[in-house]
């Protein structure tokens, strides 16, 4: 494969344009554009991914019609820098995810929950779903924090990670795919019980702080109270 340099690349695209536009016929054929340096760089650039999926392509449910599944992917961040991530679905209003995004320290790693309601099939209608969740990345800087608005705001710098079809997996069969996913989803109920206490625990820290301030109080009043008496 041979390399150009970017003038060459430049005087390819405008033959190529010069080309096509005689090709439609016109006596006068519009002057090709020179494409600028940012479109060329951004064409020849290959995205690097900066998260990593497990599984990374499929999302396994359980097929139980009329019921409330979930499923669960583990992400995790492979770049040397703070990565924020958003789950896109189609299906907004019959499937949730927990958490719906974040942002990840380099090395970090989450399992993120995808629960969806499975409706029940019409006669000879086939066990597939349309339904499928994209995984957004933006890299950002250390001590961003994450807003609903982020992704907007730097749209052009926004990554997609990945697009995660559904699949179904038979309960009564004995797929490898059901024990990883039973696995997955108690690690994903492990850490989201894990998350609750820590902020049960830091909720408690300042009304402790402040009963302890309200009894120092307290006993400092009653102490006046004695000195004053005596």
């Amino acid at each position: 494969m041979s390399l150009h340099t970017i003038p060459e690349i430049q005087g390819i695209f405008q033959q190529q344009q010069y080309e096509e536009n005689n090709q439609d016929g016109l006596s006068n054929p519009t002057p090709p554009k020179v494409p600028s340096l940012a479109a060329i760089a951004k064409a020849m650039l290959v995205t690097r991914r900066r998260l990593r999926l497990s599984p990374d392509n499929k999302l396994f449910f359980m097929y139980e019609p009329g019921k409330q599944v979930s499923s669960a992917v583990r992400i995790k961040n492979t770049s040397g820098s703070p990565v924020a991530f958003k789950f896109q679905t189609n299906s907004p209003k019959s499937c949730f995810m927990r958490p719906p995004s974040g942002i990840l320290a380099p090395g970090e790693a989450i399992i993120a929950t995808v629960v969806k309601f499975i409706e029940v099939p019409e006669a000879n209608q086939e066990k597939k779903s349309k339904e499928k969740f994209k995984i957004v990345s933006l890299k950002v800087k250390q001590g961003t924090e994450f807003t609903p608005e982020l992704f907007e705001e730097r749209k052009e710098y926004v990554a997609v990670e990945r697009v995660l079809r559904v699949a179904f997996l038979d309960p009564k069969s004995d797929s490898p795919e059901i024990e990883k996913l039973k696995k997955r989803l108690a690690e994903a109920e492990a850490a989201h019980q894990a998350s609750k206490k820590t902020s049960e625990d830091k909720s408690q820290k300042p009304a402790e702080a402040t009963a302890s301030s309200d009894t120092v109080d307290e006993s400092k009043e009653q102490a006046k109270e004695i000195h004053t008496s005596t």
